[in-house]
């Protein structure tokens, strides 16, 4: 009984750590709280190049903690004894490997790289998640904000 709740307790709070993976929006559509109410500048540019490029995910070690967590708890249901405190570290390390390659790839996103030339001739290089469809020629805004982060639409 005790291990049935133990593994229990392990999944909730393993599905609570990968939750907690999500990634933060690299969309050119979505703005977070702080970009609320913030004036951007914004320029008219021209699309030069389009790349595909790939986002990797996060590593916030929540995955691997999640996971850990869940491989020790596993780890405790398995032999008795001296076995068991081998399986909960053994099930501990992988779990944790395990988890932490989970998060990246469960928050990895494809993305385009846009190298594009601003109406006064500067170029720049944009890499954002890949919502939208470019292509060379098009005429695109870069919005920019201070802290140097911008973004290309349409």
């Amino acid at each position: 009984m005790h291990r049935q709740l133990s593994l229990g307790l392990a999944l909730v709070l393993t599905s609570t750590g990968f939750a907690g993976c999500a990634p933060s929006s690299m969309s050119a559509d979505s703005y977070s709280r702080s970009e609320a109410r913030q004036v951007h500048r914004v320029q008219h540019a021209t699309v030069l190049v389009v790349r595909p490029v790939s986002i990797e995910g996060t590593r916030s070690g929540l995955g691997g903690i999640a996971g850990g967590a869940l491989g020790y708890v596993v780890g405790s249901a398995i032999g008795g004894g001296r076995g068991t405190s081998i399986a909960r570290v053994a099930g501990g390390i992988g779990g944790a490997a395990g988890g932490a390659a989970a998060e990246e790839a469960l928050t990895r996103q494809q993305g385009l790289e846009l190298t594009v030339e601003l109406e006064n001739g500067e170029l720049l290089v944009v890499v954002q998640a890949a919502d939208e469809t470019f292509d060379p020629g098009d005429s695109v805004r870069v919005i920019r904000r201070a802290n140097g982060t911008a973004r290309v639409i349409q």
